[in-house]
């Protein structure tokens, strides 16, 4: 081959790298101009359900919503109830038209499923019991259970120093400047509209072991002692040791059932005892007072397995399945999959007798080995986080994934009956019998719903994001919306929105989008949070909430790549010889000039 023409398919060659090297460059360009926005989904349901499905209703509260809702399994509204509160984060149907709802105060520490009160509401929106629990290192979170005499259980952190975690035998390197927080249970008996008595506690802080630190009183082997929890299990410095995210209660042995996410495990411990009795290892009706009766979903967690041994992975929502269904005083489980990245529903039947004692053979695990049944449509059927499940008196099964808002029910053979999307990310539901009374509507059905939510991330400081958001007349046939917006949460950045208004609004309109540009504050390495409030304007009880929050880059180098970028760009735009060459093995394209 002569010199000329290898020069020449050499310099095509140069040439052709240099070409998808701007393409590339261009495309990255682009990819990094586009504003990360995050919407709830709207509504998309089975229009067909099998003759099979439920006839009950559904209770929940959507994590970034203050209203909770009761609806039909088609998705019909049948009632709502307003509050000024986020959850924090479940709510519970007591009958009568009486709810049980956790509130997010605000107030206080603590991370995800952070709370700090409970309110008891009726059917109109009156709050009967307003409890606060977020003072002296304390805050309740998650989940809450009514018990049969009317008192509440409540899931809290308390918080301890970092000296006193010390102190209790943990690693120095698992615990952080900011302290510990392990879990504790109180049982609280409603006094007056917002006070009441803790007449029952039980701390997990009680009944540590440890291997690590032989001058502790604590030391032992760990193994030796499955009904003590090992304090330097969960090797991570975060403050929230446990994140214990449900609870549940069997009356017929007085047992308390609580889902451990962070060990990857169940446990349950005797509510029958004194709270003298449940800081101790004697008393109540087992006889071991406030130690671990059972534990099950990872023996790693009390050296009595391995990894190939764990059936639990991140998980929520545990339960007795309740009597009258089938598997009546099973455990039924969302295993959430975390590493696994596919969820399950689990169920299975625990080792215990007609007293409550739960059987152990000697240096083995708790048992079962295996599940008794398994909701498994792997790998399509997956949450990271959130999510529940409930048994059903047909057999079937209710199942829940918070992270998306589906609602679905199947069968025992897997297959599925209907389902519903468009309940917003929800910690779980709670499934309400056909057979229960429901209070006649006083004509406060409302008429307003929104969907969705913003959220920007690693935004320059003083840079415009847009995003959007739906507003719609959910009320009766006839009736007639005029909303407003009430941005009095926001005090950041500079908002517009079009439309800010709208007047006669009607069901058959559909949904109208609001269109929102927001200027970021001259801020960096800076989190906003905040919600739009869109208000019936004839109703004042009638409102809904979308969650915004924007972040400024967390450190220099986002801020020099954006800056980067935006010099590259020049650079491209401007420089005549890429302009050129892109000219010439660009035939027809668009000059970078242009």
């Amino acid at each position: 081959m002569d010199k000329g023409r290898t020069s020449t398919l050499l310099k095509l060659k140069y040439y052709t790298e240099f070409r998808m090297t701007i393409f590339f460059v261009i495309f990255l360009l682009i990819g990094a101009c586009f504003v990360p926005l995050s919407s709830s989904q709207l509504v998309n349901q089975n229009p067909q359900p099998y003759p099979k499905a439920i006839d009950g209703q559904i209770l929940y509260s959507p994590m970034f919503s203050t209203t909770t809702y009761l609806r039909e399994n088609t998705g019909t509204i049948n009632h709502t109830w307003p509050s000024s509160y986020f959850p924090g984060c479940m709510v519970r149907w007591l009958g009568d038209g009486t709810i049980l709802r956790t509130i997010r105060v605000g107030v206080g520490p603590g991370g995800g499923g952070a709370g700090g009160g409970v309110q008891k509401v009726e059917w109109d929106g009156t709050v009967v019991w307003d409890f606060r629990y977020n003072t002296n290192g304390h805050l309740s979170h998650h989940d809450v259970r009514s018990l049969p005499n009317g008192n509440v259980l409540l899931i809290a952190w308390e918080t301890k120093t970092r000296a006193e975690t010390i102190a209790e035998g943990r690693n120095p390197s698992y615990v952080s400047n900011q302290g510990f927080m392990p879990d504790h249970i109180i049982e609280v008996q409603p006094t007056g509209p917002s006070s009441g008595t803790i007449v029952w506690e039980w701390h997990v802080w009680d009944h540590l072991i440890q291997d690590y630190d032989s001058s502790k009183a604590n030391y032992g082997v760990v193994g030796d002692h499955p009904e003590l929890v090992d304090i330097n299990y969960v090797t991570s410095s975060q403050q929230d040791w446990m994140h214990t995210n449900s609870i549940d209660y069997n009356e017929e042995f007085d047992q308390i059932l609580l889902s451990v996410h962070n060990f990857n495990e169940i446990w349950i411990i005797d509510h029958s005892t004194t709270t003298e009795e449940a800081a101790g290892h004697t008393g109540g009706n087992r006889g071991k007072g406030g130690d671990l009766l059972y534990r099950w979903g990872n023996p790693q967690a009390y050296d009595a397995g391995t990894s190939s041994n764990q059936k639990l992975f991140n998980q929520h929502d545990v339960t007795w399945i309740d009597e009258g269904c089938p598997g009546e005083g099973n455990i039924l489980v969302f295993n959430n999959g975390g590493s696994r990245h596919y969820s399950t529903v689990d169920e299975i039947v625990p080792p215990v007798n007609d007293n409550g004692e739960y059987y152990l053979a000697p240096g083995s695990a708790y048992g079962p080995t295996a599940q008794t049944w398994i909701y498994s449509p792997q790998p399509s059927f997956y949450a990271s986080h959130l999510s529940g499940a409930q048994r059903l008196a047909s057999g079937n099964t209710l199942v829940c994934n918070g992270e998306t808002g589906k609602i679905f029910e199947v069968t025992p053979e897997g297959a599925t009956v209907w389902q519903y999307t468009g309940a917003g990310e929800v910690l779980k539901i709670d499934y309400i019998p056909p057979e229960e009374p429901e209070p006649p509507e006083e004509n406060n059905t409302p008429d307003l719903d929104c969907s969705g939510s913003l959220s920007w991330t690693d935004i320059e400081p003083g840079a415009t994001v847009i995003g959007s958001f739906q507003v719609q007349n959910i009320g009766d046939t006839g009736s007639l919306l005029n909303w407003t917006i009430n941005t009095s949460s926001i005090t950041w950045g500079t908002w517009s929105y079009t439309p800010e208004s709208g007047e006669n609004l009607s069901p058959g309109d559909g949904s109208v989008t609001v269109h929102v540009s927001v200027i970021a504050p001259n801020e960096t390495n800076s989190d906003f949070e905040g919600y739009i409030r869109v208000e019936n304007k004839d109703n004042p009880n009638d409102f809904d909430v979308i969650p915004v929050s924007l972040t400024t880059p967390v450190n220099i180098d986002a801020v020099q790549r954006t800056m980067f970028h935006q010099f590259l760009l020049h650079f491209l735009q401007r420089h005549l010889f890429i302009e050129k060459l892109w000219n010439l093995f660009s035939p027809g394209a668009v000059p970078l000039s242009h």
